[in-house]
């Protein structure tokens, strides 16, 4: 990889698509590079990095609003308060596969009630969410 990119070659080189880019850099999230007269962007290799940290951070949870955080935090090198979001972070995922586990187990239920049902009548799923 030279010393820098167009926008297309920073894209494939991060695996993300050329939209990818340019939603981050409106995000801010991304500078975007001065365009020389009659020439395109270039961006600075070291660029490829950023945008990997990015999607790392969005595949274990974190928003662009929380990436944008972490980036500034990492700028600062403020460790403490990295962590301190990144445990806020873990406790919400938690609350949320709790709350998924317990939509999972009425929906289960529901779905057990359906086929164990041979009155097709009244759909228990259906019963279930009408009345309270």
């Amino acid at each position: 990889m030279g010393p820098d990119l167009t926008i297309g070659q920073l894209a494939q080189a991060a695996g993300v698509n050329v939209e990818t880019i340019r939603y981050y850099q409106r995000r801010g999230l991304l500078d975007e590079p001065q365009k020389p007269a009659g020439s395109h962007r270039r961006y600075a290799s070291e660029q490829v990095k950023r945008v990997r940290f990015i999607k790392r951070a969005q595949a274990i949870g974190f928003t662009l609003d929380e990436i944008n955080t972490l980036l500034l935090l990492d700028a600062a090198s403020v460790c403490c308060e990295t962590h301190a979001l990144a445990v806020r972070k873990l406790d919400l995922i938690e609350r949320k596969m709790t709350d998924l586990a317990a939509m999972a187990e009425v929906l289960m239920g529901l779905v057990r009630q359906c086929e164990a049902r041979d009155d097709l009548e009244t759909c228990p799923i259906i019963d279930a969410l009408a009345h309270d």
